[in-house]
């Protein structure tokens, strides 16, 4: 896992997320409450789609866009247990890319499909 995650905040504007996330080079930014707890993501190809299709209105929020029920694993478990998730959590037959890893509902880092690349190698 990827433990040093890039978050924003639920108060961000979409356009500052999307601007972390091309400027850190990640897919997807959880996104933290004032009190460090996960309360979301949003990715890069969400936030860059509706960008383009000029979706938001000026000072659209990230929570007011970002996907609330996220799939996570905790550090306890193994590799398999996170290709699972990202199966089995996925909608309409795709895969999860970003799949964070909470330790007592804190964010402790983030396991991306190049991650899980790296480690089978």
């Amino acid at each position: 896992m990827t433990k040093n995650v890039f978050t924003t905040n639920p108060d961000e504007d979409v356009v500052f997320a999307f601007e972390k996330l091309m400027k850190n080079k990640v897919s997807a930014l959880p996104v933290l409450d004032e009190d460090g707890k996960m309360i979301g993501i949003v990715t890069a190809s969400d936030l860059g789609y509706n960008l383009i299709l000029d979706n938001y209105k000026l000072g659209t929020k990230v929570s007011s866009v970002m996907v609330k029920n996220v799939t996570s694993v905790s550090p306890e478990e193994s590799l398999y247990d996170a290709i699972c998730a990202m199966e089995e959590n996925a909608p309409g037959g795709s895969i999860v890319n970003q799949l964070p890893v909470l330790e007592n509902g804190n964010l402790v880092g983030i396991i991306s499909d190049g991650d899980i690349i790296k480690a089978l190698k």
